[in-house]
């Protein structure tokens, strides 16, 4: 039974790209198919993050070859939480495309590309070995460009090309990286890696570890190699960028907090001092970046960068405060960007633009929008008692205890733009009169596929802001069980440690 829960989020997704492709002609059926496949995952995700908090750590080795000879694939708190949270944004994203992207010719292939997504999502997620964890991310970004070049206009394949170049250059480094360190080890599998790790000589150690954060800084956006996001995300269709906010960031960011707890622990190396200063220049990078933009998206896409430079900062400080917060930062942000994506896009379907001179009057003609927007925008921003209070909170109060004052000083000042730059969206989109020469605001052919997700996100916002306390527990168990993989290590490979 492990065993199939472990696999079941990947079978069903591949499984349902598959048949979603061969029913493509017909709209009906791919909806069915792609909503009750999304449910199915998150029934299987709830069911595998139950499992993990009554019988801890669990792991299944594919083809009868144990760890760490064979593929195995491995849930502790950390991965259910990741594997739950994914399930939770592809339903939502799969009924929210059902009203944003149904008249576009490629509907079809568009169920079909996300559900390869979502399976390289939860592959990474679940992976216990560092190449297969290269693996899924190529289906992810094999998947990703699908998607991002669907009807695309010459705006998008630009953005498009972008994004795949600057992600090749990270998928050759990480490969690069693998290599070096299977020739260093003679294994890839992560939980062998925690041991033998410690064996290379200093000066190769030092240069793989520099080599997964070069590679892993890419994919997680971190400064100063994030270009690719902004030139790229703004140009999507809101169904696909809120998908992409949501969860292809924090993929390069789990994979940053795996590599440097439990195969090169981060005091072990001479990392630490570079990791705090990036995470401090990424929130400050992305949130002048996003004070500066009069386009939603934009404003938007800077936000993801800045906001990737609070769970940063809580991996860089290494303690189990700090990365308590990092963990519940990042589930946070998850919603909450997903759910500022969707807003954006209803008000881009509306007003036929995403640009801030474009639009106005939306509280008076759609207050419930208005309000939908404020909790999520106040949640980025750090009012309390919403979910964005406690991670900062956590991540702040873990660098005072650590003595990096100006750390928490950029923490606070990045919060303060950053209820600039949603105040800026409040008052240009919603409370400023809509100008005379601007298009009128058309209607929304069922606004259900676009309310029901928003106030779905926003909810889980108010519930994990308000009752805070058993997703600060879990999240707390998570960083225990990455500072002392005991349990870990004991699942993958039993009496061979």
């Amino acid at each position: 039974m492990t065993g199939l829960l472990l696999t079941l989020p990947v079978l069903i997704a591949l499984i349902t790209a598959v048949t979603l492709y061969v029913v493509r002609a017909s709209l009906r059926a791919i909806e069915w198919l792609s909503v009750t496949s999304a449910v199915a995952q998150l029934l299987v995700c709830a069911a595998l993050v139950n499992q993990v908090m009554i019988d801890g750590v669990q792991a299944v080795a594919f083809g009868g070859w144990s760890g760490p000879f064979g593929i195995v694939f491995v849930a502790d708190y950390l991965s259910v939480a990741m594997v739950m949270v994914t399930a939770v944004i592809g339903i939502v994203a799969v009924v929210y495309a059902m009203g944003d992207l149904r008249d576009k010719k490629s509907y079809g292939l568009y169920h079909t590309y996300f559900h390869i997504l979502l399976a390289g999502i939860f592959g990474a997620f679940l992976t216990g070995d560092i190449f297969n964890l290269y693996v899924w991310f190529e289906v992810m970004l094999i998947a990703s460009f699908g998607l991002m070049v669907l009807d695309a206009t010459k705006t998008q394949i630009e953005g498009a090309v972008k994004y795949v170049i600057l992600n090749l250059i990270s998928t050759l480094t990480l490969l690069l990286a693998i290599g070096l360190m299977y020739g260093a080890t003679g294994t890839l599998n992560l939980a062998d890696l925690h041991g033998k790790s410690a064996q290379i000589a200093a000066s190769t150690q030092q240069m793989i570890a520099v080599l997964f954060l070069f590679a892993f800084a890419i994919k997680a956006a971190l400064f100063p190699l994030f270009a690719w996001l902004p030139a790229s995300y703004h140009t999507l269709p809101s169904g696909v960028v809120a998908l992409f906010a949501a969860l292809l960031t924090k993929v390069g960011v789990y994979a940053l907090i795996r590599v440097f707890t439990l195969v090169f622990p981060l005091t072990d190396t001479t990392i630490q001092p570079v990791l705090i200063w990036l995470a401090g220049l990424t929130m400050l990078t992305g949130v002048l970046g996003a004070a500066s933009q009069f386009d939603v998206k934009k404003i938007l896409s800077f936000h993801i960068i800045s906001q990737i430079g609070y769970m940063i900062m809580g991996l860089a400080l290494y303690t189990p405060l700090a990365l308590t917060g990092a963990i519940f930062y990042i589930i946070h942000h998850i919603i909450v960007k997903a759910n500022l994506f969707l807003i954006g896009g209803v008000l881009e379907k509306k007003y036929h633009s995403s640009q801030l001179r474009q639009l106005g009057g939306a509280y008076q003609t759609m207050p419930g929008l208005a309000l939908l927007f404020l909790i999520p925008a106040f949640s980025l921003a750090g009012f309390p008692p919403l979910s964005g209070f406690w991670g900062k909170f956590l991540v702040i109060k873990a660098s005072i205890e650590q003595e990096y004052f100006w750390l928490a000083a950029v923490a606070l000042l990045v919060g303060l733009l950053t209820v600039f730059s949603m105040s800026k969206i409040w008052s240009e989109a919603f409370w400023k009169p809509l100008d005379e020469q601007a298009k009128p605001p058309c209607g929304l052919n069922g606004q259900w596929r676009y309310y029901l997700p928003i106030m779905t996100l926003t909810s889980l916002t108010i519930v994990i802001g308000l009752v805070a306390e058993p997703f600060y527990r879990f999240a707390e168990v998570a960083a225990v069980q990455l500072f002392d993989p005991k349990e870990y290590l004991a699942a993958v490979l039993g009496g061979q440690q």
